[in-house]
């Protein structure tokens, strides 16, 4: 995401490691529309990729991140006027992820191994980005016919974990929809209307971070994504610029945080792109019922998170 996007000093980056290949055969591996078997078509021309194949002949994200964990390793031993460490990876993460030890900070940058294939969008994604009303129909048929992105992301539903699953990814129609996020061209633009929705998300994204820094165990299922996912669905329920006035901020940040809170109360956020992807799963009820209880808490007590 966008560094400008963050409430505080930006200290976490990611960047996508891009590799265009030809067309995949994608094979959903669950009933969330949003992970997928990869296997190549007839003769592909990513020959070199053949080594990655495990014994059913799919593409395996596991092998490609421990070659890729490699090369970055051996090149971190080339860096010598700053100290880069490349930490242990989390399992089932589709990131590696670098320490940057350069005072006064410390920041750390995660990169995402993804696939770019230039071909049309799988069925689950039919019913989503409904940003018609928003950004406008041709917005949206222009987004749809970008390349699609996959992650190696494993998918910790599968039974026997394999690490030859990947999750499909938006983050590259994410940022063209935050960064051109009015529903007129001139929103927020140096002459043009402010309006603020920029200044919302970034109050949801603070709180999380620091409802999540106090109780890290039991809010670990909650990250950024959900709040980004709300705030997409928000810009559709309430898609002109007028409902978003500058100068009506508390108001907004209150009627966008009110659906995120009735989206943990039901359990139920479907993913902005694949709706039938549910990122609140009722297994984690417990979970969302902590996050509603705290929020809850902020909000009679006036948000003083925010003073701090």
């Amino acid at each position: 995401y966008s560094h400008t996007w963050q409430i505080s000093e930006p200290n976490e980056f990611d960047i996508m490691l891009v590799m265009p290949v030809s067309r995949l055969q994608l094979d959903e591996c669950d009933d969330t529309g949003a992970y997928y078997y990869l296997t190549f078509k007839r003769n592909p021309k990513e020959k070199h990729l053949s080594k990655f194949l495990d014994e059913d002949g799919k593409l395996s994200a596991f092998k490609m991140l421990q070659a890729l964990q490699e090369i970055i390793k051996q090149e971190v031993k080339n860096i010598e006027d700053v100290k880069v460490t490349v930490k242990r990876k989390k399992a089932g993460s589709p990131a590696i992820t670098l320490q940057i030890k350069n005072p006064p900070a410390e920041i750390s940058v995660d990169i995402i191994l993804t696939l770019e294939v230039q071909q049309s969008w799988p069925p689950s994604t039919q019913d989503g980005l409904k940003i018609e009303q928003w950004l406008g129909r041709k917005v949206r048929g222009d987004f749809r016919n970008k390349s699609l992105y996959l992650v190696a992301k494993q998918n910790k539903n599968e039974k026997v974990l394999r690490g030859n699953t990947w999750r499909l990814s938006f983050s590259h129609i994410e940022k063209a929809m935050l960064n051109n996020h009015g529903s007129s061209k001139t929103c927020c633009e140096s002459d043009g209307p402010k309006c603020c929705r920029k200044g919302c998300l970034k109050l949801l994204k603070y709180l999380l971070e620091q409802l999540k820094m106090t109780h890290t165990k039991k809010l670990e299922k909650f990250c950024s994504y959900h709040v980004k996912t709300a705030f997409f669905h928000s810009c559709v329920m309430w898609p002109n610029d007028a409902d978003w006035h500058s100068g009506d901020l508390d108001h907004c940040f209150q009627k966008y945080l009110r659906y995120f809170m009735d989206c943990l109360q039901q359990s139920h956020l479907p993913h902005f792109f694949i709706p039938q992807y549910n990122l609140l799963s009722l297994e984690n009820k417990a979970s969302s019922n902590f996050l509603l209880e705290l929020i809850n808490k902020e909000w009679n007590n006036g948000f003083p998170i925010f003073q701090e």
